[in-house]
């Protein structure tokens, strides 16, 4: 009775948090008369593409996909890369300063991210990097987080195996490439999959750091979608479903990693 009574609560748990996801995929599909009407109807009646058509028309909407899709890869990449690396370094490496230095890079996920929005800008601003997606991708390339998920879940690997591989030659790029990469798959899955969503709905930074409408992220480019000097709200329900697709293939896609590496942490510390 007990188990029963939470799978229900769970389930409509579930069901109010994807209300919101249903309400947007499901006013894509229907006229501006339609969105405005009162009460609203609960499906698309009738259904109609419309919306999205008019959002190609009157919007560079491929082009700032284009531009989130290359920040979005770029930034997993090199913070899949760099974090790795920094985590090995910390979990099994052995030098002057170690536990110092890593308490003070964690100690920078207590400041806000908004207090460096204006140094940032500065920086960027001096290397004539503003209004550029590199201005976008720079600042994201490392993450204190990563670092700190990956060096735990890299503590938990035997050392048995680099000492193995030491004995046969192995120098410390080819452990990483070749033993730790491999073992540590579940949580790379898990920092990618975060690192990928963050930098795909990124915000702030990208309306500070751009300008030009073609060089626009779509998060940003959607704010921009209007009719007329009205609010189309079927227009940028049509974009927002098409920004949210990518996020749903991708968590579906390694869901299996994702849900491993979270319950891989949580039993071996």
């Amino acid at each position: 009775m007990g188990r029963t009574i939470v799978l229900i609560i769970l389930t409509l748990w579930a069901i109010v948090a994807v209300i919101p996801l249903y309400w947007l995929f499901s006013t894509s599909f229907v006229s501006q008369e339609s969105i405005l009407r009162f009460p609203p109807s609960l499906y698309p009646n009738p259904p109609t593409m419309d919306n999205f058509v008019r959002l190609m028309q009157a919007s560079p909407i491929w082009r700032w996909m284009l531009n989130s899709t290359v920040v979005a890869i770029v930034v997993t990449t090199s913070v899949v890369l760099f974090d790795s690396m920094a985590g090995y370094a910390f979990a099994k490496k052995r030098f002057p300063g170690r536990e110092p230095l890593f308490w003070v890079i964690i100690s920078m996920m207590i400041i806000p991210g908004q207090v460096t929005l204006v140094p940032i800008f500065v920086i960027m601003s001096r290397v004539n990097l503003i209004d550029t997606l590199p201005a976008v991708i720079l600042p994201a390339m490392a993450d204190v987080f990563g670092v700190f998920l990956m060096r735990q879940f890299i503590k938990t690997i035997p050392s048995e195996l680099e000492d193995a591989a030491r004995i046969d030659g192995a120098g410390a790029f080819t452990i990483y490439a070749r033993i730790i990469v491999p073992l540590a798959a579940p949580a790379l899955a898990v920092l990618a999959i975060f690192t990928f969503i963050g930098s795909w709905n990124n915000f702030l930074w990208p309306l500070i750091a751009l300008n030009d409408p073609l060089k626009l992220t779509l998060p940003v480019g959607i704010t921009t979608i209007q009719q007329e000097n009205t609010v189309d709200y079927g227009l940028q329900m049509a974009g927002a479903a098409l920004a949210a697709l990518p996020m749903m293939i991708l968590f579906f896609s390694l869901q299996r990693y994702f849900i491993k590496g979270l319950t891989i942490g949580g039993v071996k510390g």
